[in-house]
């Protein structure tokens, strides 16, 4: 995702790290190792943000390769998940029992081996991102692996020229996990703020006299807000853009939909459809992982 995103959204939103043993120590992001590496903004991102952490030496190391715990410990701290359930296979004193027990609340670790030490390779990684963004964003894409479906969807890089493009048995560098997450981190942050909308258009809408009013919400500078109003009687599309008010008959209409999408990316935020005038039933059509971006 484009820098002048990251720009955006951290002088948007700040997120606390989580509570609990982390892997690694905090430390000042302006002083690691990683200042002439392409994935900078990422993990400055990251860091600021608080679910990625540095070593005891104030060293981000993003060349290593990420282990199961340091990954697990970074979805918990995004999904800002607070309650957990027992993870027997960790002994009690663990320094990632805790972390754990979130993450299986969560359903982070379905299907997971647990070993916190583990190096990831790319395979183990989008699993692990799939069973966290199973809330938000579905299944993945049927007939690939996790890997296949997390690169066709952009969240994870292919393999270098000349191999196979979906090859699961890669390492995952740190600075690769810092990559991934940021997007993890901007998509949650989206889909929320797109539903924050979609729900103040729905409570805007009002039926008098056979006509339906509204409003498309103002919005801010990262979600682009739109309604379509869909004729009946020909493959015509009404439109109205963020902050514009409405008021059109009913009968001339069959359908209505909301959208909230980032035109930096693409990426959807909310969809939502009205197909049943004058009932303003809605019904959820937010992008998921199992169809084509």
């Amino acid at each position: 995702m484009k820098k002048i995103l990251s720009t955006l959204l951290v002088a948007a939103f700040m997120m606390g790290a989580l509570a609990g043993p982390a892997p690694v120590a905090a430390a000042d992001p302006l002083t690691a190792n990683y200042s002439a590496t392409p994935e900078k903004g990422a993990i400055e991102f990251a860091l600021l943000k608080g679910f990625m952490w540095k070593y005891p030496d104030g060293q981000f190391h993003g060349e290593d390769q990420i282990s199961q715990g340091q990954f697990v410990s970074s979805l918990v701290a995004i999904r800002e998940v607070k309650e957990g359930e027992p993870v027997p296979q960790l002994p009690e004193g663990h320094w990632a029992k805790a972390t754990y027990e979130r993450a299986q609340k969560a359903g982070i670790l379905a299907g997971v081996e647990i070993n916190p030490n583990k190096l990831l390779n790319k395979e183990e990684t989008a699993l692990l991102v799939f069973n966290a963004w199973k809330p938000y964003r579905g299944v993945k894409k049927e007939g690939y692996t996790n890997t296949g479906a997390l690169i066709t969807w952009g969240w994870m890089e292919p393999a270098p020229q000349g191999q196979p493009k979906f090859r699961e048995d890669l390492p995952v560098t740190r600075a690769d996990a810092a990559v991934i997450l940021r997007k993890l981190w901007q998509d949650k942050y989206e889909l929320e703020l797109g539903e924050k909308y979609a729900l103040e258009f729905h409570n805007s809408l009002k039926i008098k006299d056979g006509y339906i009013t509204g409003k498309v919400p103002n919005g801010d500078k990262l979600l682009d807000l739109s309604v379509q109003f869909f004729k009946k009687d020909a493959n015509e599309i009404v439109p109205y853009n963020k902050g514009q008010s409405f008021k059109v008959r009913i009968q001339d209409f069959r359908a209505m939909s909301f959208f909230a999408t980032n035109d930096l990316d693409y990426s959807i935020a909310a969809v939502y459809s009205y197909k049943n005038f004058p009932d303003l039933t809605r019904t959820k059509n937010t992008q998921q992982f199992s169809l084509s971006r």
